[in-house]
């Protein structure tokens, strides 16, 4: 017995735009976002959930969105690496990855630059620790993870506080 899965609408709101896309709902947030809305800043990396190479925030919280169906999207409001940078201004994160060295091959660097807006975004000034956990969900095979770690510490930088837990 073969049952036709339908299109559904839905919309969401998507770096601060409103958006209304059809979409199958087991659909992959990842490929609607790829695909359909053409925001290919959001990258696969390993299509499971591993890597963070697709981390948006869904409602301000980090999510992998090769593991999101587009039906959990209704109502959302998502932010991909397209809605990071403010027009032709890069935030603070992407300027310090450019920096620091933190983006290499490209593959990770949308990824671990929501991951790191999320955590600035919680902890402003996050301790070393913060920091490592902050970054846990997000490979990177090319930089070996200092270069990214110190971007992180370069963007929380713009006020004189000193961080707690760092050297």
């Amino acid at each position: 017995m073969s049952e036709t899965v339908s299109l559904i609408s839905i919309a969401c709101s998507v770096n601060g735009e409103p958006r209304r896309v059809q979409a199958f709902p087991m659909a992959r947030l990842l490929d609607v976002l790829r695909e359909e809305l053409h925001l290919t800043g959001t990258k696969e990396g390993c299509g499971e959930g591993e890597c963070g190479a697709c981390s948006v925030l869904l409602n301000g919280a980090i999510v992998n969105s090769c593991l999101v169906p587009a039906a959990e999207a209704e109502g959302t409001d998502i932010r991909t690496i397209e809605g990071i940078a403010s027009g032709d201004q890069l935030s603070a994160v992407q300027n310090a990855f450019l920096e620091c060295g933190g983006a290499q091959c490209g593959i990770c660097t949308p990824g671990m630059v929501i991951a790191s807006v999320a955590l600035l975004e919680r902890h402003p000034h996050p301790s070393d620790a913060e920091i490592r956990e902050g970054l846990a969900g997000n490979l990177c095979r090319c930089t070996g993870y200092q270069k990214i770690f110190a971007a992180v510490v370069r963007a929380c930088e713009s006020t004189s506080e000193k961080r707690p837990g760092s050297r």
